[in-house]
């Protein structure tokens, strides 16, 4: 089986969460080869809204880069890969994505996503939404971005948050063919 090379990025919106459990889901997949960046803002909010270190963070990725790094190999079109997903994604780094302003890593990274016309998702953080917003949102899908909003289902009855943040990261690894048990999937009857 050929390993997958994917790129996790967390921003500074609220719901690092969503992007620890993702990179915390992925350490035990031998399948999956994982190159993390966390912005700055990230560091903070993590800080804030966990009760996870960065270094515990940092350490679930396979390969950790600094979001200064411009030259990191992630920035390269070179660099072969299966796509990325920015969980969460702040509205200041979709807009840094959608007009082409790479002035850091998170943003280089995500813009060769595109233009090499590999999947890239975005899980916005931000509500409620004001017509700004919802018109970078559709310029990202005119590029050829994913927009996969952390919005929750109820249709396998989750009990606890855990339940609720697994199935957005189930649903992106979804996205990505990624074989998980992270949610009870949609059945008839």
């Amino acid at each position: 089986m050929q390993t997958k090379k994917l790129i996790i990025a967390i921003s500074g919106a609220s719901g690092a969460i969503y992007g620890i459990r993702m990179l915390e889901v992925l350490k035990d997949v031998k399948s999956v080869e994982t190159h993390a960046i966390i912005s700055t803002a990230a560091e903070k909010t993590i800080k804030f809204e966990t009760e996870y270190s960065i270094d515990t963070v940092r350490n679930f990725a396979d390969f950790y880069y600094d979001p200064a790094d411009i030259s990191a190999s992630i920035a390269s079109g070179s660099f072969l890969n299966s796509g990325m997903v920015i969980i969460p994604c702040s509205m200041k780094s979709l807009s840094g994505i959608v007009n082409s302003y790479n002035d850091n890593l998170l943003t280089r990274a995500a813009d060769v996503t595109l233009k090499e016309k590999r999947k890239l998702i975005i899980c916005p953080r931000e509500t409620p939404l004001h017509k700004g917003h919802l018109e970078l949102l559709l310029r990202l899908v005119d590029y050829g971005g994913m927009v996969l909003p952390p919005f929750p289902a109820f249709y396998h009855s989750p009990q606890t948050l855990s339940d609720i943040i697994d199935q957005t990261v189930g649903k992106v690894l979804d996205q990505f063919d990624i074989k998980h048990s992270l949610y009870k999937r949609w059945s008839e009857g």
